[in-house]
């Protein structure tokens, strides 16, 4: 769908489409280099998924804290994180975000308060609820974000986390993208027929909302809102996003021919792509604003392009480095 975009709406316009095409881009660089064998881990992409992130990255302070999953690329980006440091990562530098120990699916920058991915399903959803009761006792105005798909809110930790924050009023923010599968098993095979996420999650006591995640502005109308909400002090919300992974779910290819989902739908859901809608509504708005559309996307291919350099020159950790920041609980002899 292609928004028609006035006066008062162009400046944030172009910020979402400058997140959204960024968070793009720097995916489909991934995917498009990731048979040449230099990034020894694997990788979650999200293209598709890119509006959530960019409505997420107008509506938060840089001192909020968040956290996120195996796929989380976008989200740390989106909450500012070091687009070197975040290629770096995935090809195994030392001058990674995490040093070249942890790949691509535990990213860390301290530097903006994203505390980290885990390649565990549903690991960080108790971090991050720990992160807000931190800044809860600390008498903060900071939230605490934790970005989680479908499949996570199968964890048993899921509703030890929601149950906790409901009863301590904690300033936390739980975003869900329901992308509908996890892995390559659809929501109709591990989630009873009709069942809303959202309304499960009220039914904790927790306040929430839902939205069409290929809506920009709606999907940021509903983000802001809800972390308005969040800071104000009356406790957790909830945000249930609908949307859609259109690569593999764990690599840089695509995969429909596996079976697990039909071309069709894919073809469908691609067809409401966020990003290309936003771009039409920004060209159709005027040249001028058109070639503020070139100019930013020129910005972020260069950005790209030298991102890519940094970890490809970048110099692998020293072998004695495998044993720092290593930490483990010593048994003492008896």
């Amino acid at each position: 769908m292609v928004h028609p975009i006035d006066s008062s709406s162009i400046e944030n316009s172009l910020s979402l489409f400058h997140q959204m095409y960024r968070i793009r881009m720097v995916e489909e660089e991934i995917s498009r280099r990731y048979p040449e064998g230099k990034m020894r881990c694997p990788v979650h992409l999200s293209t598709g998924q890119e509006s959530i992130p960019a409505a997420f990255a107008l509506s938060i302070k840089k001192n909020d804290f968040a956290v996120s999953t195996h796929r989380g690329h976008a989200h740390y980006l989106a909450k500012g994180g070091d687009l070197k440091a975040m290629i770096a990562e995935i090809y195994g530098k030392a001058t990674g975000c995490s040093k070249g120990k942890g790949g691509s699916m535990h990213l860390i920058d301290l530097n903006v308060n994203f505390m980290g991915t885990s390649a565990i399903v549903g690991n960080s959803i108790p971090v991050g609820v720990g992160l807000a009761l931190s800044a809860q006792l600390k008498g903060t105005d900071q939230i605490s974000c934790i970005f989680l798909g479908d499949g996570a809110v199968e964890e048993g930790v899921f509703y030890e986390s929601v149950n906790f924050a409901a009863v301590r009023k904690l300033p936390v923010l739980f975003i869900c993208e329901n992308n509908l599968y996890s892995v390559y098993s659809p929501l109709s095979v591990r989630q009873p027929k009709g069942r809303s996420i959202a309304n499960m999650v009220d039914a904790i006591g927790v306040g929430t909302g839902t939205c069409n995640g290929d809506d920009i502005y709606s999907s940021q109308k509903l983000m802001q809102n809800a972390v308005n909400k969040v800071r104000s002090g009356t406790g957790p919300y909830f945000l249930e996003f609908s949307t859609y992974r259109w690569r593999e779910h764990c690599g840089h290819d695509f995969d429909n021919d596996l079976g697990y989902r039909s071309e069709k739908e894919f073809l469908e859901w691609k067809s409401k792509d966020p990003l290309i809608n936003l771009e039409e509504s920004l060209y159709k708005t005027g040249v001028k604003l058109g070639e503020k559309v070139d100019s930013i996307k020129a910005s972020i291919n260069s950005e790209i392009i030298s991102a890519f350099k940094f970890a490809e020159t970048s110099k692998f950790p020293d072998q004695i480095e495998a044993y720092q920041d290593v930490y483990a609980k010593e048994e003492l002899s008896k």
